[in-house]
This record gives C-alpha cells, structure tokens and sequence, in this order.
C-alpha cells in the first residue's frame, strides 16, 4: 500500500509538501522499473552508481542512515550504498516503508523540534551537525538529484516514466485537495 501523500488538512508547511513529493516521486520510479526486463534493472551503465537497481539502492541506503541519525541510533552501514542490492519487490516495500515514515516524522516534529541539532558520524569519516529540518531537506535533495540519474538510465533502455517535477506534483496531488 502506498503511503499517504495527500495534503493535511489545512497545512501550507512546506518541508510536509517536500517530504511527500519525493516519495510521490520515488513511487513513479518503482511504478516505471517495475515493468521493465530483470536485465535492464542490473544492466551496467556509465553512472556513479552502475545499474539503476543499484541507483535506486543508494537513495534508499541513504534515507536510512539519515533516520537512524535522526533516531539516536547507529545505522550500521559501512558505506553510503550496499555490495548487493536487493530485489526490487524488497527494496520497493522497504522504500514505501521509508516513506510513510518520513511522512509521518514530518507531520509530528514541532518547530522546536526541527530545528534541534543532531550529531553525527559520516559513513565516510568525520564529524556531522544538522538541523532535523536540514537532514529532512536534504532527503528529499538527495532522492531527486538520484531520481534523475534513474531516469537517464531509463532513457538508456529506451523508456519514458511520466514526469515526476515538482510543479506536476503540486498540480496532480498537493494542490487537488
């Protein structure tokens, strides 16, 4: 089941708009992959990140260290991405998972709240200090900046996914209510 991702009630907060938009925008990525050949999925490209499995992978990976920071909590990666990604039915269940959560994070945080400093370790060293609201920006940065690896990938096979911009976003879902 997807997570919800239509406006709250009577809310015009925009990092709640953000939040829901990258995962809007993360389920047309999984909608689009999904119908394509096994092949094309782990097919090594000219990309940092090799095969859009992988792509999709790391933004996932990423999400879930920023969570464990935000938690308190070690996250237990070694690296910003994994050896091996997982099938793409797992990695889409665990994104959708990752997303509820988000979603549901930014719709409780009081304004003292997002703006608490969190430290912490970078997977590659060294010392890191951010706002709730800066990681949760960052998030979202982070998975629209991969998204369109993903989709020049796509264009690679050759496939079109719908478009997935913010401004169709608004249209389509946050602005329909």
């Amino acid at each position: 089941m997807e997570p919800q991702i239509l406006r709250p009630e009577k809310t015009t907060n925009p990092l709640q708009m953000l939040i829901r938009y990258k995962v809007w925008a993360s389920g047309i990525a999984f909608d689009t992959v999904a119908g394509l050949p096994e092949e094309e999925l782990i097919k090594e490209r000219q990309t940092t990140f090799k095969t859009i499995l992988h792509t999709l992978n790391h933004i996932y990976v990423v999400e879930d260290i920023f969570r464990a920071h935000l938690e308190g909590r070690q996250h237990g990666y070694a690296a910003r991405n994994t050896e091996t990604s997982p099938t793409l039915p797992a990695l889409r269940e665990a994104s959708r998972n990752m997303g509820r959560w988000y979603i549901d994070l930014a719709d409780s945080l009081t304004e003292d709240e997002l703006s608490e400093i969190i430290e912490f370790e970078f997977v590659g060293g060294g010392a890191g200090a951010m706002a709730r609201m800066e990681i949760l920006y960052h998030i979202v940065n982070h998975a629209t900046y991969h998204h369109g690896f993903v989709s020049d990938m796509l264009y690679q096979v050759p496939v079109r996914q719908p478009a997935n911009d913010l401004p169709v976003f608004l249209r389509d879902v946050w602005n329909k209510n």
